[in-house]
């Protein structure tokens, strides 16, 4: 009970990393740094582990300064290894080594839920007294359990950055869009088709893991109708450099296109939300440009701390 209790106070308190016990046999890795409120979690896209936030895979050797250590100058950070996520390694780091680290958190069955990830993020939060309020960042599939983290937990969540999210209507839109036979192949991809993916490397970047099941986009589609979003400030960064086409004969202007819009859509939730678009990053922008990530967090954090310094007319620029 004494080391449980120990562990409590050093992730509530100074920098931790390592596993925290969340019941029923189970552990999640836990990496926190800085102090102050709101605290900001950082949730990783679907197969992503928390390094994500802080290793720099673009420029190992550089001296870049990226998520968690930036945002960790200004408030408490906190990041998480879900169960099934991973750390890809550069081969040129160590040629006879994995090309994958495996997440540090317990393993569970998959596929998992949209909701079964909000219970883990809410054990994880509450057994090691990460203290509220707090502000949610996501990537990609990440911004699925945020929203609805937001919508299960509205006290709790004073923030929210979105970067490259997932709308839920995405798929029913590019469906609606793309012929039949495009479509058969695209969600084939999707659902990690390793044959289809030997032919069309470039599809790598669209498969979507378990998390982004029907069942998730159903409960966050729910969520939304439900229990609309408070109105915190809400800050949405997408992508200015294009998807690779998956396959030849992708039309890659219409799904941009259709993205661009449902992007919109998101930052229409709360009033004065913000949209920026950074233009030299593809869909990782935490990672191409970890500096407007960076600013993103530290405008919702400023405005949750100052409500005075969030302003309609500054959506250009974080």
């Amino acid at each position: 009970m004494l080391s449980v209790i120990l562990q409590a106070s050093a992730v509530s308190a100074g920098d931790f990393s390592g596993p925290v016990d969340i019941g029923r046999g189970r552990s999640l890795y836990l990496e926190c740094r800085g102090h102050g409120s709101p605290t900001v979690i950082l949730e990783a896209g679907a197969l992503s582990r928390a390094d994500v936030w802080s290793r720099d895979k673009l420029d190992p050797a550089g001296s870049r300064t990226m998520v968690l250590p930036g945002v960790a100058a200004f408030t408490r950070v906190c990041a998480y290894d879900r169960p099934g996520t991973l750390l890809e390694v550069d081969p040129k780091l160590d040629p006879n080594g994995p090309l994958f680290l495996p997440s540090r958190s317990t393993p569970v069955p998959q596929p998992r839920t949209a909701r079964d990830r909000v219970a883990d993020l809410h054990a994880l939060l509450t057994a090691a007294k990460i203290p509220g309020p707090y502000v949610l960042v996501g990537h990609s599939a990440g911004g699925l359990i945020t929203r609805l983290y937001a919508s299960i937990y509205p006290d709790d969540v004073v923030g929210m950055v979105l970067i490259d999210t997932t709308p839920e209507n995405v798929w029913l839109r590019f469906h609606q869009a793309l012929p039949p036979a495009q479509w058969n192949t695209f969600e084939a991809l999707t659902v990690k088709n390793q044959a289809l993916l030997d032919a069309y490397p470039e599809a790598e970047q669209w498969w979507t893991a378990p998390l982004e099941s029907d069942a998730s986009i159903r409960q966050v589609r729910e969520a939304r109708a439900h229990t609309p979003m408070r109105p915190i400030p809400l800050f949405v960064l997408v992508h200015g450099i294009p998807f690779a086409a998956p396959f030849p004969g992708w039309p890659s202007g219409k799904m941009e296109a259709i993205l661009s819009g449902l992007h919109e859509d998101l930052a229409h939730m709360t009033p004065d939300a913000k949209l920026v678009v950074a233009k030299k990053s593809g869909h990782d922008v935490h990672q191409d440009q970890p500096e407007l990530v960076i600013a993103a967090i530290r405008r919702v954090v400023d405005a949750v701390r100052d409500p005075s310094t969030w302003k309609a007319d500054s959506r250009k620029s974080p």
